[in-house]
């Protein structure tokens, strides 16, 4: 029963390239938007699109995969769990910070372009699981 607490799943596309930072100690950290999309009727019968913003952050060998096989439009999946973190900006003004860290991540995509290792191209809809669990 422990797992359900603070556990998020999503899937949905990256949506810009991940930035990739490399920490003193050699860790590496990911960092992008993600869009996810809720399609609905309304009640004149015109399908609605509902897209919501997430902030990921990968570390490690999940940031590897991110950085060697996404790029803007990519679709993945997303397991991991909601963060919220608050710090002062130079102003005075307290600022707070929600965001997705993955622990695991998914590759939706064509299993041609995986196979063959080619990085950085969106995926069309086929799939293929390729994941790394975090080194935290």
């Amino acid at each position: 029963m422990s797992n359900f607490r603070n556990h998020v799943q999503l899937i949905g596309n990256v949506g810009e390239d991940p930035k990739i930072t490399l920490l003193d100690g050699g860790r590496k950290v990911a960092r992008f938007p993600m869009a996810t999309n809720e399609y609905y009727t309304n009640n004149q019968g015109e399908k609605i699109q509902n897209t919501d913003w997430h902030q990921v952050v990968a570390w490690g060998k999940t940031a590897d995969i991110l950085e060697k096989y996404t790029a803007k439009g990519s679709e993945i999946g997303v397991q991991g769990k909601i963060k919220t973190r608050s710090y002062t900006t130079e102003d005075g003004n307290q600022r707070y910070v929600t965001e997705i860290v993955a622990d695991e991540v998914l590759l939706l995509g064509s299993k041609a372009a995986q196979e063959a290792g080619e990085p950085k191209t969106p995926r069309s809809k086929t799939s293929k699981k390729t994941s790394a669990k975090k080194d935290a």
